[in-house]
Parts: structure tokens; sequence; C-alpha cells
């Protein structure tokens, strides 16, 4: 036996130890790694106010807790708001709910000569199987749920302190990361961070004035349909429709169109009307104008972006995934070459058509 087999058969296990302990231990921390790209891109996001008010002299940890407070005081006020007026409708739609129930029975009796009675109704519902096993099922999954709801607690408040350090320690970052690379890589480390600040903000800012454009037309809609809760509900659908990749339109639609259909039934179809116009309008006339001062992404490409992100990363790869692949493209065309075009591509020529050449003297 040659004297180097065992030592190579001693590196190739310690080898094969070592990659299923790092595959082990990246399986055990995807979670904490999620949490902190989030954190991460939250805090590029308000880097740009945090640096604002540290240029006029505020401490960067002061600036990053008082933009964490406003940060929170507008979202604990838009649920605590959202809360009250769900609880209220429910309150009226579960009080109003034997007399919607009267009336579709009496329409049924008259319609089809039946002789259906609400209490038969609601005691077969009562003493039904599929009831009672809905209702076991129900308490038996309220500690999962329990569970559920404090693993989302404590996973907000890893988000929120890493992100809070990030933000708060952002120079000291930068000069941690850029001591240990050589000076040409250190100018490319800062480019890229000045590209990802911009972009991830640019993002946010043009988000965020589409969700004020849209709950403004929602709410114009609401208050002259004389809906409940119009400001409640227009905060909804602006947030909502823009902030929450793919299916946002039709979660911020939902709650209305419920909302109009206990008030008047020919009130869901004119928000229902209003949201699938509102909707066309804002791809193909609103959105392109902002994306291409803010973000410059092709839609296609944003589309592809979301996509992959959701596969890979579920909610949270849609909603970074536009601010992180514009960010790419952006650093990446600082260090593309491009050339002039020629006149047959600038003209928009599909293909080059050969000349004929004539010979002199040959018939």
């Amino acid at each position: 036996m040659p004297r180097w087999l065992p030592r190579a058969v001693v590196l190739v296990l310690a080898l094969i130890a070592c990659f299923q302990l790092g595959s082990w231990a990246f399986h055990q921390l995807i979670g904490l790694l999620v949490n902190i790209l989030i954190a991460f891109f939250l805090a590029l996001a308000i880097e740009p106010a945090v640096s604002r008010m540290a240029a006029r002299g505020m401490r960067r940890g002061l600036a990053t807790f008082l933009v964490f407070l406003a940060v929170f005081v507008f979202g604990a006020g838009f649920l605590a708001l959202l809360g009250s007026m769900l609880a209220g409708q429910i309150v009226a739609m579960v009080e109003g709910f034997p007399r919607y129930l009267d009336s579709v029975i009496d329409s049924i009796n008259s319609t089809f000569h039946t002789q259906l009675s609400r209490l038969e109704i609601q005691d077969s519902l009562l003493h039904s199987q599929w009831l009672q096993k809905y209702v076991q099922n129900s308490a038996s999954g309220v500690l999962d749920v329990s569970t559920t709801v404090l693993g989302g607690l404590f996973r907000l408040l890893t988000i929120g302190l890493f992100a809070f350090y990030f933000a708060a320690d952002g120079p000291r970052l930068r000069r941690a990361l850029c001591s240990v690379l050589p000076p040409a890589k250190q100018r490319e480390v800062l480019r890229a961070w000045e590209i990802a600040v911009a972009k991830t903000g640019g993002y946010l800012y043009s988000r965020g004035l589409m969700a004020l454009i849209s709950g403004i037309a929602h709410y114009v809609l609401f208050a002259v349909l004389d809906m409940p809760y119009a400001p409640a509900l227009a905060v909804w659908v602006g947030l909502v429709s823009q902030f929450i990749p793919t299916i946002g339109t039709y979660l911020a639609g939902a709650l209305p169109i419920l909302i109009g259909f206990a008030v008047n039934p020919w009130y869901a179809l004119y928000v229902l009307g209003f949201v699938v116009v509102y909707q066309q309008f804002e791809n193909y006339v609103l959105q392109p104008k902002l994306t291409a001062r803010t973000v410059d992404i092709h839609p296609a490409v944003a589309f592809g972006s979301v996509v992959a992100g959701t596969a890979l990363l579920g909610a949270v790869g849609a909603l970074i995934a536009i601010p992180a692949v514009a960010t790419l493209q952006a650093f990446l065309g600082a260090y593309v070459k491009r050339y002039e075009l020629t006149g047959a591509v600038a003209g928009g020529a599909t293909s080059l058509r050969p000349r004929r050449v004539r010979l002199r003297g040959l018939r």
C-alpha cells in the first residue's frame, strides 16, 4: 500500500465531515441568516433619513431610534385603527346576519316554492358532524397558533435589533469591512454600498408615493359611496397593494369589497370595477414613470425577480427582490463597457441584405 494512501483517506473523510457539519449548521442557521438579510435591507432603507439627521449634528444612535419610533408609531396606529374597523364591522355583520339569512331564505322560498325555516337550518348546522369536527380541530390548534404568534414576535424583535445596529453603526461597519481590503476593493465596496442605499431608498420612495396616490384615489371613491371607515380602508388599500407583491392587489381589494357588500351589494360591484380600472392605470401609466425615476428596471425583469425571490425565500424574497436586482444592475452597469451602435443596428434594421455585385464584361 502506498504511504500517501492512508493520509489521503483521512483527508477525504475529514473533508466529508466538514462538509456535512457545514451543511447542518447552514440549515440550522438559515432562519437567522434570512432575518439578518431583511434587517440589512431595512437599514439600507432608513439610511438616507438617519444620515440626513446625523449631518445636522444629531448622534446616529438617537437618529436611528427616532426613525424606528416613527415607523413603530405609524404601524401601531394603523393596526389599531384597522383592528377597530374590523371589530366594528364584524359585530355589525354578526348582528345583521339573522336578517340577511331571513331575506335569503324568503327569496329561496318564493323562487323555488320551498318551506325552509331559519330555526331548522340553525338546528341542523349546530348538530352537524362537520361543525363539531371543525370546533375540535380549532380547539386543538390554539396552541399552534400561540406558538406561531410568539415566534413571529421574536422574529420581528430580532430583525429590528439587527436593523438598528446596522443603521446606527453603519459608518463603523463600513470601516471595519474596508479595513481588511486593499484600496481598490475598498472603493468598489463603498460604491456598491452607496448604490444599494440609493436603490433601496428609491424603491421604498416610489412604493410610498404610489401607496399615497392609491389611497387618495380610493378614499375619493369610498367617500362618494359614503362607505363606513373610508379613511382606514383607503390606507389599507394603499399600503397592502404596494408593499405586498403579487397578491397585494387582491388582498387590498377584498376588504373594501366585503364591507361594501355588507352595506349595499351594488357598492361591492362599484369597488371591484374601480379596483380593476385603477390597477390597469397604475401598471401601464403610473408605475413605469415613477419606477424609471427611482428604480430603473424593466417591468419584465422586475416581475421575474419577484418570481425568483418568491421561489427562493418566499414572501421575504419577493419584498427584497426588486431593490436587490436594481442594486446589482446599477453596480454592474458601472463596470460593463458599452460600444457605439453601428448604423444598421441604430436604425432598427433586423437583417442585412447582401448587395448585388455586377461584374463588367460578363452577361
